[in-house]
């Protein structure tokens, strides 16, 4: 082994030595030389060059005026009124005045008489007789009316499930005695100024039907002591 060594030249020549022979010996792992792939060129690698001609930007076209896509039509307000096809009932109220009301059906009531509108038939409503005096209200400035005022209601059967009330031209609140008679009539019950009962009367009349909606209305010239004449 050492005559070995001195004959390549040292412990060098013996590794470089030994490393040809493992070459010749393993030619599996080997790579021949005529397969071997030649190393590609520096010139290969370089970038190609960019070119000077700027770059090309296209201009947005120009959107005719047929290419605007058209808005849609309005829309008609009165298709989306369910109830526009729906008749008014004949107790509908056409016109508020002074000292009474116009309706539907071409009826009137004047002369300072108010208005109580039940199951589709319309009557002449005094209810400031029962008090003996021409008041409406008391001294809370709250709508009270005795029991005896909505005694058409006591022969009335089914009753209407609310009753609108009009208190005149301007709106006031319901005194807890007349609210509570009312409650017993098994009725629910809602207080406006005249003009917008009437209104409101008018609508749900139409949607529910005159036998679910009454309507008890004052004047809108209504005047404590003195009445809308």
């Amino acid at each position: 082994m050492h005559s070995f060594a001195r004959h390549c030249g040292g412990p060098r020549g013996l590794f470089a030595a030994t490393a040809r022979t493992q070459l010749f010996v393993s030619p599996r792992l080997a790579i021949p030389a005529a397969t071997a792939m030649p190393l590609p060129s520096p010139r290969s690698h370089r970038l190609p060059a960019l070119s000077s001609r700027p770059f090309h930007t296209t201009a947005p076209s120009r959107r005719s005026r047929r290419d605007v896509p058209k808005e849609p039509p309005p829309t008609d307000l009165n298709e989306l009124n369910v109830l526009g096809n729906t008749p008014a009932p004949s107790t509908s109220v056409d016109v508020c005045t002074y000292d009474g009301f116009g309706l539907n059906s071409g009826v009137t009531i004047t002369g300072g008489n108010g208005a109580l509108l039940v199951n589709g038939e319309a009557f002449e409503w005094r209810p400031w007789e029962v008090k003996g005096v021409m008041e409406v209200s008391n001294k809370k400035g709250q709508f009270e009316l005795p029991k005896e005022a909505f005694g058409l209601f006591d022969m009335l059967w089914p009753r209407p499930d609310l009753l609108v009330i009009g208190v005149g031209k301007s709106n006031m609140p319901l005194s807890p005695q007349t609210r509570q008679h009312i409650a017993e009539l098994g009725m629910r019950v809602e207080v406006l100024d005249t003009r917008n009962a009437a209104a409101q009367f008018n609508l749900l009349a139409t949607e529910r039907g005159v036998s679910e909606v009454a309507a008890a209305l004052i004047p809108i010239g209504w005047k404590e002591g003195l009445g809308a004449v």
